[in-house]
């Protein structure tokens, strides 16, 4: 904000030889001194110096006019800084260790000496069992069952170690309701003082459907970090992403003999990013990639699934305008912003039969997301209905579907809902997909009387079904509009959901 900062950029692979080495090229040369930096521990060698990787680190150019005025901001903030370079424009990558060269290198071949890699990449897609849900479904149970699952269940202990109130300038904190335990959406912050204008942050994650295709993982993935960001009434016209990728070795080689079709899974994941990032206006202004996550080798060889974690901030044009998960008050309608349809690929409730035995398989339609640019302009009425505070309820289904969102509005508001899925098969989904399936761009708001002409006037277009309103009592209840498919106490949700992964009291597990 001061203008002191002429570049910055973060210490990944490679450390600092990366890190100014590229900066380098913006003035054409640099003049490295290891002897300056400063050390974790004691007795590194200069190329250990060079080319470590130690976390929370920045390479920061500042000009010499505002070195002084930088390392006294540097000193208020209580930051670490060190001089450890000078750029020039002599065209050489120079390293000293105090008066030793340890390393001269022409800059140009060091960025352009080596021919860039040609890989070759096959897509055979995976083959599951399909997923066949069962004919005669306790959905009370399975209902149950998902809020305790470490994907859905309540993360509050975990989440409550760390500091989220920002210097008091946060206004939609990690958890809400009446209870402060229910699941925020995103996170929205007020940093400027004395200003409404405010800062939304959310995210968005599914590893588990790259399992069928890396590229159906992306889309969902980007489209849930716009959705949260959407329910807390982000300006869609203002949102920036950051694409952190964390994948299995992609290069074939003698220990990744399926190189190949690890590599057709980036490259789908990165068609599928593009694609949906240019229809929602989002540039990617930053992010990370860790390529080499496995252990081992042979049969006892361990790789994660491919996985992108999208990252989102936006801007909040008034933060007294927003909206939170938790059911507000008796008598709020409910209506589902989407369409359901029968994507049971991959699911959460697949997942976790397939584990049981209950099914053969996760296989079937994953979530997609045909039409990503109709789908921009559906969230930019939804979120202009909650910027005009028409809108003060909304939650996205993602994990376990429609089910598992009603359970947790419930659960933030403790107050419960009467609902009635008829109507939602109009997109091809049946009881079980209505319930459980994850379609992308579903969000659940809640509508008061005073505002719902206006709100179903805004959002009829973009798929608007009522299925329900909010009760003085404390169950939820899901009908299909002949037979009670769940009735289940708010108390036994709230269990369920929290039990998992709490921390024991005074301690840690």
């Amino acid at each position: 904000d001061s203008g002191l900062i002429a570049s910055i950029t973060d210490n990944g692979a490679g450390g600092i030889s990366s890190s100014i080495g590229e900066m380098a090229e913006q003035t054409g040369g640099v003049e490295i001194d290891l002897a300056a930096a400063p050390l974790k521990q004691v007795g590194l060698s200069a190329w250990e110096i060079l080319v470590s990787e130690s976390q929370e680190r920045m390479t920061v150019a500042v000009h010499p006019e505002h070195a002084e005025a930088f390392e006294a901001m540097a000193t208020i903030h209580e930051v670490e800084a060190t001089v450890v370079a000078t750029f020039t424009d002599d065209g050489r990558f120079l390293v000293r260790h105090g008066e030793d060269v340890v390393a001269l290198l022409p800059l140009e071949f060091l960025h352009d000496g080596v021919p860039q890699l040609r890989l070759e990449s096959v897509w055979s897609p995976p083959k599951h069992p399909t997923f066949v849900p069962p004919q005669a479904a306790d959905h009370t149970a399975l209902l149950l069952r998902l809020l305790a699952r470490p994907n859905v269940a309540s993360k509050e202990d975990w989440v409550r170690q760390y500091d989220h109130e920002v210097i008091a300038q946060t206004v939609v904190k990690p958890f809400v309701g009446v209870e402060r335990d229910g699941p925020a959406d995103a996170a929205v912050i007020a940093p400027l003082h004395g200003s409404s204008r405010g800062l939304v942050v959310s995210n968005g994650i599914v590893p588990r459907y790259a399992d069928i295709d890396a590229g159906a993982m992306v889309v969902a993935a980007v489209d849930e970090a716009v959705r949260n960001a959407v329910c807390v009434g982000v300006d869609v016209d203002r949102m920036a992403g950051l694409d952190n990728f964390c994948w299995p070795d992609p290069i074939v080689s003698e220990k990744t003999p399926d190189g190949r079709f690890k590599l057709a899974q980036l490259v789908r994941a990165n068609r599928e990013l593009e694609r949906m990032c240019r229809a929602y206006r989002v540039p990617c202004v930053s992010g990370k990639d860790s390529m080499k996550n496995d252990y081992g080798t042979g049969a006892d060889k361990i790789s994660i699934p491919p996985t992108m974690l999208f990252s989102l901030f936006g801007d909040h044009p008034d933060v007294r305008m927003t909206a939170t998960s938790d059911l507000k008050r008796a008598g709020e309608r409910l209506y589902l912003f989407g369409r359901c349809r029968q994507e049971l690929g991959a699911s959460e409730v697949a997942s976790m039969m397939a584990e049981s035995g209950e099914a053969q398989g996760i296989g079937g339609v994953v979530p997609a997301m045909d039409d990503p640019e109709a789908q921009r302009e559906a969230y930019a009425a939804l979120s202009g209905e909650i910027a005009a505070g028409r809108i003060r309820t909304a939650h996205d289904c993602s994990e376990g579907g429609l089910g598992v969102a009603l359970a947790e509005m419930c659960i933030g508001g403790r107050r419960g809902a009467m609902i009635d899925l008829d109507g939602l098969g109009l997109d091809g989904a049946d009881t079980f997909g209505q319930l459980w399936g994850e379609s992308l761009g579903r969000i659940v708001i809640g509508v008061e009387a005073m505002h719902e002409a206006e709100v179903c006037n805004a959002l009829e277009r973009h798929g608007l079904t009522l299925i329900g309103l909010v009760i003085e009592g404390e169950r939820l209840v899901i009908e299909d509009g002949f037979d009670v498919l769940i009735d289940v106490a708010i108390e036994d949700m709230v269990k369920a959901w929290k039990a998992p992964l709490a921390l024991p009291v005074g301690g840690e597990r």
